[in-house]
């Protein structure tokens, strides 16, 4: 691992949260291995699709979207981080009652 970004415990100002990671992956050449930086982005399913549709947005607009648009992503990323919450407690909850 090269650099960690963890934007799940400092999520950016629009609400953007994953987790990065830059990684040297060793690849095999014909005659020789060479190291190749990798970047790893772990995110849930509801950040994923914020993140695929924040960037839609702000490519059609050329990164100056609407002022309620961006309040309204914003207000999304906060709705989506309680959910997903809540969706890790659920498991937790599952998983504790299967042990007992």
């Amino acid at each position: 691992v090269v650099k960690v970004k963890d934007y799940i415990k400092n999520p950016k100002p629009n609400g953007y949260k994953s987790f990065h990671m830059v990684i040297e992956v060793p690849i095999s050449l014909t005659n020789k291995v060479e190291n190749v930086k990798v970047e790893v982005q772990i995110r849930t399913i509801a950040m994923d699709f914020w993140a695929s549709l924040e960037h839609k947005i702000f490519y059609k607009y050329k990164n100056i979207a609407p002022s309620y648009i961006v309040d309204d992503l914003k207000g999304c990323a906060d709705i989506i981080s309680l959910l997903d919450e809540k969706m890790l407690q659920l498991k937790e909850d599952i998983e504790n009652l299967e042990k007992n």
